[in-house]
């Protein structure tokens, strides 16, 4: 569906249009969590990529958000006012995972609905159609063989998260914690295969950049010797590349020995320059463009009717000193 006039102001944290009608039936509408995160640009580009195909097809990707991840109600509402204009299609990157099921759920859906980037909790699953992108899992696991191999000893670490209802997150901390203790199910280390995790963590940023490099900095100040490592499964500091250098600046010596380590999910611009001034010691990136992209596909697919996988991974990318220049080079 192509929006005939449609523009969207920030008030208050709420996305409201200025427009309360559509021209047809042809929008793909990819909701993201927040639009102040640059992974999220990503998706972005990804979405206008499949334009350039689906505009001889009549469908139209049209991507948006909350103007900030912290917002959760925002992106519920932005779900809840896409609903009532009416979209073909619908991909949502939930924030908040069992707000986003509640909104599906009391709307009795007539229109197919995937997840891309995040999914839902399984409970709800069947309010979506499909789930388009990381094997998050997977990454965390990714982030822990990084870990390993740097500290095969074990130590005393955080991790660093984004919101606590973010589905997508938690994945990928079980998938650490599992992967460095030896087994399924863990909630925190503690002492598993000699690794255990500060009391003071995890670290809940709720996406925002300032927050991660500020609580990283207290953390490291408060646990000067007891602190060996930092596992951030998003690379919300990193985003913010002055922030981010302030906090390591006192201890690159450290992390340029491999008596302290960071390591970090995704592979954006600036954490690729992160990791070639050392800054940080490895990276796991996934693959947002490649969402967008796929996830406008697997859209317009359910739009026409057709049958799609229920679950589509786009892929892993690991990034360390040895490889920095060309990891990202599919």
């Amino acid at each position: 569906m192509k929006i005939a006039s449609m523009c969207m102001a920030a008030i208050g944290g709420l996305a409201l249009f200025a427009s309360t009608a559509f021209a047809d039936d042809k929008t793909l509408a990819l909701v993201v969590k927040g639009l102040d995160n640059p992974y999220f640009d990503l998706m972005h580009q990804g979405c206008d990529r499949a334009n350039k195909e689906l505009k001889g097809q009549g469908f139209t990707c049209y991507y948006t958000g909350p103007a900030t991840a912290a917002d959760e109600s925002a992106e519920v509402q932005i779900i809840d006012d896409l609903l009532t204009k009416g979209v073909a299609a619908m991909a949502i990157s939930p924030s908040n995972a069992p707000a986003v099921a509640e909104v599906l759920r009391r709307r009795h859906l007539s229109i197919p609905i995937i997840t891309a980037d995040a999914d839902l909790l399984p409970k709800d699953a069947s309010l979506r159609k499909a789930y388009v992108g990381t094997d998050n899992y997977e990454l965390g696991q990714k982030l822990a063989e990084q870990l390993k191999a740097l500290m095969p000893k074990g130590g005393n670490i955080c991790l660093v998260m984004g919101n606590p209802a973010a589905e997508n997150i938690n994945q990928r901390a079980q998938g650490t914690r599992d992967a460095l203790g030896g087994k399924k199910g863990i909630t925190k280390l503690n002492g598993e295969n000699n690794w255990h995790e500060i009391s003071a963590c995890p670290l809940y940023s709720n996406d925002d950049a300032a927050k991660a490099n500020q609580m990283m900095q207290d953390t490291l100040t408060a646990n000067a010797t007891g602190l060996d490592a930092f596992v951030l499964e998003g690379g919300w500091p990193l985003f913010a590349p002055q922030a981010y250098s302030q906090v390591v600046t006192p201890i690159m010596d450290k992390i340029s020995s491999g008596k302290f380590v960071i390591i970090s999910a995704d592979t954006l611009a600036p954490e690729i320059q992160a990791l070639k001034d050392h800054k940080v010691n490895a990276l796991v990136g996934q693959r947002p463009e490649e969402m967008g992209y796929q996830a406008a596909m697997v859209m317009r697919d359910l739009a026409q009717g057709k049958t799609v996988k229920t679950i589509i991974h786009t892929g892993l990318d690991t990034c360390t000193w040895q490889n920095a220049d060309t990891c990202l080079k599919h």
